[in-house]
């Protein structure tokens, strides 16, 4: 045997797990072990609890002394429409697909594919951003420390960089103890938020001055409460960060614990644990949201929350720091550092958790994006690149990421509408639609105010479509076939005839009367001298969905008219199908079967584009290319024939 290269040890390396990767996509869910809900929380967790890094900083700058009334609207979109939307989605994607996966289902063909990746999209600007964001966040806390400004300031983009470069390097190696490292993190992270916020409300209750100073400010600024509460209502969209993490939240959903008596279709144990570690994150969050908003809002200056200011994203940090010392505020420092660091590892999770489920399926991406470090390699990269854009500034990716999270929230309310539309429920059918109208409402009124989000989030979208397009056509001569099943009648078709020579038709069908075989047989016995005494079995493939990219065949056998034997096939593309099958019948029968075909009329290019497109077209010529690609040795490949 000989010694492997060092680039064929890379390319193991690389592609470890691949096999089994795929083999566990295909079976998502079949499993239920797992670990409690709280604990999996945590993991979850790192995206939603690590944005008190940074959201009362941007709420203030967003909101002014409003953030507190804004962040009220925003909690109660949490409780009443966020959380009842993904419970929901727990309830109907079970398996960690998310809403892309409901809305997935609701559309066919081309059409469904591409909205799926505008989709895909948006969650990749979620993510991706999440963790740019919080790595930035995390050198934002470092730098401002009293200990290490003089030393890391002006290195903001280096350090995101090799915080980044970090996380990435801790997917390579292998992430299989995440969430006891979250749960440590998450709890200590908690806790010392609580003493800040305990000590921030004692400092306003010892200081009644603030709030004087606070609902001072508020009168003179925006005139009487219902002015007030109509600017709250308006503002709060740009505190849309503080909606993150229910996406990852169901992401998360296979590594709940289920019950003893659960299935693979009615997975009821994960289910209820799910929404359990939903409603737990959403309570906690808003309590949280709340009295950090408040306290900073109250004790901090307003200048301190520009770019630049001691604050700015990092406000409860400035509070430790100013009220507890430097020793407790560089603790709460490191633990937030951290937190935030991970926080990029939940969102690294859920992008590959999510995008080799949908693009290798549409063959969207290569074969090796199945692969855990490729992928990582990849979105690490892509970090870099958005890392470099912005500068590693926390408050330019804000929109970007607000952008992200709404838009999926969005969709989510708007598949569990249709869910509930599908299931006749009046009730949740009008709850659910006006979550939808509010959401879509935060969704563009965000857009409007900070439109860079939605034009970085077009930048994603462009170049999963432009890659993924891509990828279709450099894959499109792939044998995509994963099994070929055939019926008793077709067995015995293939068993009558393995003692002689194999000949099928590839047959259009069309009314599929007598005279249409007759003469089929006619024309290809003249085509190509085959003598009278020759037989035939036609084989006729039907298309069902041409954007599908992988998909089993099932070979269905029938005699026609008495006397014409007939393969009936259906799949996402003819000359695929038919590769496959002559493939299967090699291997079953042990003879290399040949196949008929007549010319195709019209241009080649359109052809061409018909079968990349609808899985027709081009179909004696790119048969034969599958069966060369998926068949290297001449001597073994099947004949293909045009006449």
């Amino acid at each position: 045997m000989a010694t492997p290269t060092p680039t064929s040890g890379l390319r193991a390396w690389l592609l470890e797990g691949l096999t089994d990767r795929t083999k566990q996509q295909q079976h998502a869910g079949t499993e239920h072990q797992g670990r409690p809900w709280w604990r999996v929380m945590c993991l979850t967790g790192l995206d939603y609890f690590s944005t008190l890094g940074y959201q009362p900083g941007i709420a203030a700058l967003a909101a002014g002394v409003l953030s507190p009334l804004a962040t009220i609207v925003l909690v109660l979109l949490t409780l009443f429409g966020a959380l009842p939307v993904y419970r929901r989605v727990a309830e109907e994607s079970p398996h960690g697909e998310g809403s892309i996966a409901m809305l997935e289902r609701l559309l066919s063909f081309w059409k469904g594919k591409l909205f799926v990746l505008t989709l895909l999209g948006f969650a990749a600007t979620d993510f991706l951003i999440t963790i740019t964001l919080s790595a930035a966040d995390a050198t934002a806390h470092m730098v401002e420390n009293p200990h290490l400004t003089s030393t890391l300031h002006g290195h903001e983009v280096l350090i995101t960089l090799i915080l980044i470069a970090l996380l990435g390097a801790v997917f390579l190696k292998g992430f299989g103890e995440a969430i006891g490292v979250a749960v440590v993190l998450v709890a200590s992270y908690l806790a010392l938020n609580v003493v800040v916020v305990t000590v921030g409300l004692w400092q306003v209750i010892s200081h009644p001055h603030v709030v004087t100073d606070w609902t001072e400010a508020l009168t003179t600024q925006h005139g009487n409460p219902l002015m007030m509460v109509a600017i709250a209502l308006v503002v709060f969209p740009k505190l849309a960060l503080g909606l993150s993490g229910f996406e990852t939240g169901v992401a998360v959903m296979p590594h709940v614990e289920g019950a003893p008596g659960d299935t693979d279709d009615k997975p009821a144990g994960r289910i209820r644990g799910t929404k359990r570690l939903l409603t737990t994150a959403a309570l906690i969050m808003s309590v949280f949201l709340i009295t950090s908003s408040f306290i900073t809002t109250l004790l901090i200056p307003a200048n301190a929350f520009e770019p630049g200011g001691e604050a700015n994203g990092r406000a409860l940090a400035y509070l430790a720091h100013e009220y507890l010392g430097n020793a407790f505020g560089t603790v709460y420092d490191v633990s937030t550092i951290l937190i935030l660091w991970f926080a990029g590892a939940s969102a690294m999770a859920g992008l590959l958790n999510l995008m080799p489920r949908y693009l290798p399926r549409y063959g969207m991406a290569p074969h090796w994006a199945r692969a855990v470090r490729p992928m990582v390699i990849v979105f690490t990269l892509v970090a870099f690149l958005v890392t470099w854009i912005f500068d590693a500034d926390v408050d330019a990716q804000g929109g970007a990421y607000a952008t992200g999270v709404l838009v999926l929230i969005t969709s989510a309310a708007v598949a569990v509408t249709i869910a509930a539309r599908r299931a006749r429920q009046r009730g949740w059918t009008i709850a659910f639609g006006v979550i939808s109208a509010v959401f879509v409402y935060t969704t563009a009124a965000n857009v409007i105010e900070r439109p860079d989000g939605v034009k970085i989030g077009a930048c994603f979208i462009a170049g999963i479509m432009g890659l993924s397009l891509l990828s279709r056509l450099a894959r499109v001569f792939e044998l995509r076939v994963t099994d070929v099943e055939l019926d008793d009648m077709a067995q015995r078709f293939v068993r009558d005839t393995a003692h002689r020579t194999i000949r099928f038709i590839a047959n259009e069908p069309d009314s599929r009367d007598v005279t249409e075989y007759r003469e089929k047989v006619e024309q290809i016995r003249d085509d190509n001298d085959i003598p009278p005494g020759e037989d035939f079995v036609f084989v006729e493939v039907t298309v069902l969905d041409p954007s599908e990219f992988e998909s089993g065949l099932r070979v269905r056998g029938e005699v026609l008219h008495g006397r014409y034997r007939v393969l009936s096939l259906e799949s996402s593309t003819v000359p695929n199908a038919l590769a496959a099958l002559l493939l299967h019948v090699r291997d079953e029968s042990g003879q290399r079967p040949h196949i008929y075909f007549e010319w195709t009329e019209g241009s080649p290019m359109a052809n061409f584009l018909r079968f990349f497109l609808f899985g027709q077209g081009e179909v004696a010529p790119v048969t034969r290319e599958v069966l060369r690609e998926a068949e290297p040795d001449r001597t073994r490949r099947p004949h293909v024939h045009v006449g």
